[in-house]
């Protein structure tokens, strides 16, 4: 009999429910698809690329400025488990939000097993501080400042909204204006239960202080979680349950399951302004 680790799942079901490369295979060339549109942005778009906010290399973060001024921010966080991906690949995106007319600042941060996901919250959290206090350097007005974030940078931006930042950073406390999460990794505690594990190397401990279930948000500000209606039963109960989490503390939040979509489906919605999720990050900027 197959020991029940977390909500009634065994270790297979686990898998299942919170390895979306199981539940929805990546479809060929996904990755190899997304990068070649990422490299063709890079080289027709003008930006701030590799602007450095710490020390270490992968520390780095893109800034594609608006044309015009007093344009909304939205800095984004990318995916990968915390194990996979880079910034770069993420380029993709700029056109749709500079289109629209906002800025937009893809964050890079260093990955597993290289550092620890406490490591890569503390570093997210450093990038977001960073981009906020220096983005009028680049000619950015920070004043209309959002986050979004797919996956695993859905679950840091969720750890960035639960960091006390008037506390922690002499930041106002109301500087993030709203956020985006798509598909977020929001609860980590059955994390060290799937083999993606092997190379995060959580221990229940670890996912116990970096899991958004047990650390809500202490930022106030307007938040959507997105999780795609083809997604398994487990990891949009997650979304439901963590919206439900913010709601409870009086965070106006909705959840949205997005029709026919899963997993992998729902990153280059991000790069679509016709997707739902596009339309839901920049109407979430006033756009």
């Amino acid at each position: 009999m197959n020991d029940v680790l977390y909500k009634g799942y065994d270790r297979a079901e686990l898998e299942y429910h919170f390895n979306p490369s199981v539940a929805t295979p990546i479809p060929d060339g996904y990755f190899e698809e997304r990068a070649a549109a990422s490299a063709a942005v890079r080289s027709r778009v003008k930006a701030h690329y590799d602007v450095a906010y710490g020390a270490r290399p992968r520390e780095k973060l893109d800034i594609f400025p608006a044309a015009q001024s007093n344009a909304p921010v939205n800095l984004f966080v990318h995916g990968g488990y915390w194990r996979l991906g880079s910034k770069d690949d993420y380029s993709f995106m700029a056109e749709t939000f500079l289109a629209a007319g906002a800025t937009l600042v893809v964050l890079g941060y260093d990955l597993c097993p290289d550092v620890t996901l406490g490591d890569i919250v503390r570093q997210t959290r450093a990038g977001i501080a960073w981009a906020y206090r220096n983005l009028a350097a680049h000619g950015v007005d920070p004043s209309r400042f959002y986050l979004s974030g797919m996956s695993a940078g859905g679950h840091l931006v969720a750890m960035a909204l639960a960091h006390d930042w008037a506390k922690e950073e002499g930041l106002a406390a109301d500087f993030i204006k709203g956020s985006v999460i798509v598909s977020g990794v929001l609860d980590v505690e059955p994390v060290p239960h799937v083999s993606v594990n092997d190379l995060i190397r959580l221990t229940p401990e670890q996912a116990r202080l970096n899991s958004p279930m047990r650390q809500p948000p202490l930022c106030k500000s307007p938040l959507v979680v997105m999780v795609g209606a083809d997604e398994p039963d487990g990891w949009r109960q997650m979304g439901s349950d963590y919206a439900a989490l913010c709601r409870e503390r009086a965070i106006a939040c909705d959840y949205v399951e997005v029709p026919g979509a899963f997993h992998f489906s729902l990153i280059p919605q991000f790069g679509d302004p016709d997707s739902l999720v596009a339309r839901t990050v920049l109407g979430q900027m006033g756009l």
